[in-house]
């Protein structure tokens, strides 16, 4: 498991007052394996590179009213597209590479 550096966390209670959200939501994202957090001296942190996510669940959430049950369908379902297409890109590399050598 990596290092995590503070310069890569954004604290929780932050994020909540930023985008106007309650911290108990960004814990159940955490308690359905949506999101992770890391607790360093007492302080709940998400990292940099999960803000993104995060701030796609608060959209579906808040703006579309999207309860956590069909915020990890979404999420599974988004995933398991993104995973499909990147299989579909390495076969096309592959394909294109023996097509080269024929």
């Amino acid at each position: 498991m990596k290092q995590k550096n503070i310069d890569d966390l954004i604290a929780v209670n932050e994020f909540c007052a930023n985008h106007n959200i309650e911290i108990s939501f960004v814990n159940l994202l955490q308690q359905n394996g949506l999101i992770e957090i890391s607790t360093i001296e007492s302080m709940h942190f998400v990292e940099k590179e999960q803000l993104p996510q995060l701030e796609k669940f608060v959209r579906f959430y808040y703006e579309l009213d999207i309860n956590l049950e069909g915020i990890a369908t979404i999420s599974y379902l988004l995933q398991r597209i993104e995973n499909l297409q990147n299989e579909n890109m390495k076969l096309k590399n592959r394909l294109r590479f023996y097509d080269a050598q024929g």
